[in-house]
């Protein structure tokens, strides 16, 4: 069974990678030269380079953007590509991305000096999108090749992918189809050209020649110099690019990256112990609830019972994942006044919480940010006398935070007292009501010392300071917090996204951030047709896109029908049948995610305001930051950090390299890194190689605009 853990086993594939090209040794007497770890990315204004860019951005990569498009734009000559710094040559530019093999045209003196710099220092160029040819080593696609959709394709990764850059995945690359109406994706399929050194790292079979396959990204050596050829389009969002994104910075970095990429999934459970309001079928609000005009309907609760505790342990230790409990102790107390005293349910997540995560979100549940006026809907702050908006106090906010913990730890539950998550992440601004953050928050945080505080990612998605704490913006997962059941939540989903003329509330038609359904869901069948493939699709991208920010459902979700289980197995069961055993998904909890929020975000600025440096010297790396800013790096398995006195183990192992971060050592400025004797040396000077035709304009697919939930969050 592959497990979610913090870490995985140690795998050849970095060395594999660093065996794809070594460069040569210095001519005799030479000093090696230097290596400055940054990419030159030349940009066309086309997806596929914006999304490698996007790539190296959330990895945290240093790069140089240069806009084709942009009139007074550097030009690339061998002053802007190379130097000499301290009497050691310098190249610039550790790779090198272009939007296709040549864009600058034929005879061109860019592409020229390009050539003669990545010969001269063994540097590797990524063609983000070209068209198969021989003069990227590959057959014409007439030829018994294929040009076309790739639409629900499932391509595959080739023996030497897995022994190279794409050693993390367990084979296939599914490639969307979101769509039967619209084009999302294009290519040329194309065996290699007679005579080419080029090896096929993904390919798919060949409709005109049954049997045979097609290689849709490949190296291809010539003339002293490696190209990674891509020859289909993407872009930053699709699965088929996301899960070879990896591969492509690693074979562009020969392993040698500043930045680095994990897989995340967290799941956090709001209202542990606690009830949740339910849907109402008939008024279309939620009686209780701020939805519903006080008086309407009636109140009929969801909450978990001791077979559900029992399931969720169950299925918990079956998927080897950790779900985070966000409990209200209050909710058991009140249970227990209302059922003679007793609560089987609290009982039994107490018995397993050592199976569990446990994060506190207040005693009761109250919203914490100004005194709500509900008498009307949607609802408004209260005022005082003069004018001014009335908020929640101080003590009554400390109170609900030390209540809870308190009741925590009386039961037994183990906590993070610095950890806390409010009800509706409320105390923080909400617009349109209230635009400012409630004022008596700041102390009541500082009195519990709290220093990480949830949020709602489709809120504020950028962690932010509140007073001593941090943000940890959480992404709402489009399963409503008011629905036991399977026909609660179609009936709910239908109101948000269809048309007023197709009996919905029309929202889909005004909000911004939704679109409508073309015809309401089937009540039997919508929700596992529709709603669980978008809903793990939408979960399985964030986890894909190297983001680390926890995903939430509620108490409702596990009871009843247990409507969550469907999107966590369909996200879980998807990764699984993808990535390798070295790739498991990464299960944080709260603190750690805010920790790698705030580390990321102090790396992001430092390189942005250019206040990094980072180079290579032979098998020695060296980079230095900021004071107080860590560096992030991926590195071959057998690196080490040179400290002031020895070494000390560098990073942790993760889809076949190590990486993490690191600071410099006692009594030292600079993060030094030894690469292992494997690594490449430096490179040597050589004659620069001629230069190919400039590659043919492609066809662009029309891309597909993806179903946005509006959503119920709670």
């Amino acid at each position: 069974m592959r497990r979610s853990v913090r870490t995985a086993a140690l795998s050849t594939t970095s060395a594999l990678l660093l065996a794809l090209a070594a460069p040569t040794a210095t001519a005799a007497g030479a000093p090696a030269p230097r290596i400055d770890l940054k990419v030159l990315v030349v940009d066309d204004g086309g997806p596929a380079t914006a999304a490698i860019a996007a790539e190296l951005d959330g990895s945290g990569t240093p790069y140089t953007l240069l806009d084709l498009q942009q009139a007074d734009r550097p030009v690339i000559d061998a002053g802007f590509l190379a130097d000499t710094v301290d009497g050691r040559p310098r190249a610039r530019f550790q790779a090198v991305v272009l939007p296709n093999d040549n864009p600058f045209g034929g005879g061109s003196a860019e592409m020229a000096a390009l050539a003669s710099y990545e010969k001269t220092f063994a540097i590797p160029q990524v063609d983000a999108y070209t068209y198969a040819r021989p003069a990227v080593g590959l057959d014409v696609p007439f030829n018994g090749g294929y040009a076309g959709p790739l639409d629900g394709v499932r391509a595959q990764v080739t023996a030497a992918g897995k022994a190279g850059p794409f050693g993390y995945l367990e084979g296939a690359v599914p490639f969307e189809d979101n769509s039967p109406s619209v084009g999302e994706s294009w290519a040329y399929a194309a065996r290699p050209a007679a005579g080419a050194d080029y090896t096929s790292y993904i390919d798919v079979p060949l409709p005109n020649l049954p049997g045979q396959r097609g290689s849709v990204v490949g190296e291809y050596r010539h003339d002293g110099r490696r190209e990674l050829v891509v020859t289909f389009v993407y872009n930053q969002y699709q699965q088929q690019f996301r899960l070879l994104a990896k591969g492509i910075a690693a074979w562009l970095t020969q392993g040698v990256q500043i930045g680095a990429a994990r897989n995340y999934f967290s799941v956090h459970v709001d209202d542990v112990f606690a009830e949740d309001d339910r849907w109402d079928t008939v008024l279309n609000c939620t009686p209780g609830d701020v939805d519903c005009p006080p008086g309407q309907g009636v109140q009929n609760p969801i909450r978990m019972t001791a077979a559900d505790a029992q399931h969720a342990a169950q299925w918990s230790a079956s998927k080897g994942f950790t779900l985070d409990m966000v409990y209200n102790g209050g909710g058991s107390e009140q249970y227990k006044v209302e059922n003679g005293g007793t609560d089987p349910l609290a009982q039994q997540l107490t018995a397993d919480r050592n199976d569990y995560r446990w994060v506190n979100h207040t005693y009761n549940h109250p919203f914490l940010g100004c005194v709500q006026d509900v008498s009307v809907v949607p609802w408004v702050c209260s005022k005082n006398p003069d004018g001014t908006t009335q908020y929640v106090t101080t003590a009554e906010i400390s109170q609900q935070i030390g209540d809870n913990r308190a009741w925590g730890e009386r039961t037994g539950l183990p906590l993070h007292n610095d950890e806390l998550v409010t009800g509706e992440h409320s105390g923080m601004r909400v617009l349109p009501q209230q635009p400012d953050d409630n004022p008596q928050l700041t102390p009541a945080l500082a009195a519990g010392s709290i220093a990480w505080l949830a949020s709602d990612n489709s809120r504020e998605p950028a962690q932010r300071k509140v007073g001593p704490a941090l943000t940890v913006p959480r992404y709402p997962m489009n399963v409503f917090y008011n629905a036991g059941h399977v026909a609660e939540q179609i009936d709910e989903y239908n109101w948000i996204y269809t048309r007023r003329a197709d009996g919905g509330s029309g929202i889909c038609e005004t909000a911004a951030n939704s679109t409508c359904l073309d015809e309401p869901l089937d009540a039997t069948t919508g929700y596992a047709q529709y709603v669980v493939p978008l809903e793990a699709r939408i979960g399985l991208g964030h986890v894909l896109a190297n983001d680390p920010r926890p995903h939430f459902v509620h108490q409702s979700n596990l009871a009843e029908d247990r409507i969550a289980y469907p999107v966590l197995n369909r996200i879980l069961d998807d990764y699984a049948s993808l990535y390798a055993d070295n790739t498991p998904l990464v299960n944080l909890r709260q603190r750690d995610i805010g920790a790698e929020l705030r580390d990321r975000a102090a790396w992001n600025t430092a390189v942005k305001d250019g206040r990094v440096t980072a180079y290579r010297i032979g098998d020695t790396v060296t980079v230095q930051a900021p004071r107080g800013v860590q560096v992030t790096a991926t590195m071959p398995s057998g690196t080490v950090q040179e400290l002031f006195l020895g070494t000390a183990a560098f990073g942790s192992p993760y889809a076949g390299s190590l990486s993490g971060w690191v600071s410099p050592g006692e009594f030292q400025d600079r993060v030094t890194l030894n690469l292992p004797t494997a690594a490449p040396a430096a490179a040597r000077t050589a004659k620069a190689a001629p230069v190919q035709g400039s590659a043919p304009r492609l066809p662009l697919p029309v891309g597909v605009r993806r179903h946005v939930p509006y959503g119920t969050t709670r």
